[in-house]
């Protein structure tokens, strides 16, 4: 019997800003129908620094802080997807993600992508392509922090 996944979902999924931007809403159906659903609470952590996540993380409730060893802790929220570096080169992950309120997320392990993306592959191009795009977009925040404008009269 398949699970039940909510358009919701689907739909938190497939417009987040900085999210998985390439991906179509039906490859979110196709990911969501596959992923397992996973709850944290306030101060839980989803990711940790120096062990592997063997997956990805897709937020669709709730904000998880980032740990970043130079300090500053930017804020993910529903969409946005964590443990993709240590998912992506198969090595420990490199920050800690916290909680810092009740969290919903989507958990996609290794071996269900890769059959995924056996099946469909051009949902493997979609979902590397939105992961560099993504990992791109925070590297850029990281070497050129966004600065709010002056108000007026400053």
């Amino acid at each position: 019997m398949p699970k039940k996944t909510s358009l919701q979902d689907v739909s938190v999924l497939s417009s987040a800003k900085n999210g998985l931007t390439y991906l179509t809403p039906n490859d979110w159906a196709l990911i969501a129908d596959k992923a397992a659903r996973m709850q944290f609470k306030a101060g839980d952590y989803i990711v940790r620094k120096g062990k592997r996540t063997h997956g990805v993380y897709m937020l669709l409730k709730g904000t998880a802080s980032v740990q970043l060893p130079q300090g500053g802790a930017p804020v993910i929220g529903p969409g946005e997807v964590c443990g993709e570096i240590s998912f992506i080169d198969e090595l420990p992950a490199t920050v800690d993600v916290v909680a810092k309120e009740a969290v919903e997320a989507f958990y996609l392990d290794r071996p269900t992508v890769q059959g995924l993306f056996e099946l469909f592959p051009h949902l493997g191009s979609r979902f590397y392509r939105s992961m560099a795009s993504s990992l791109s977009r925070r590297l850029r925040e990281l070497i050129s922090p966004v600065v709010a404008p002056a108000g007026k009269g400053e």
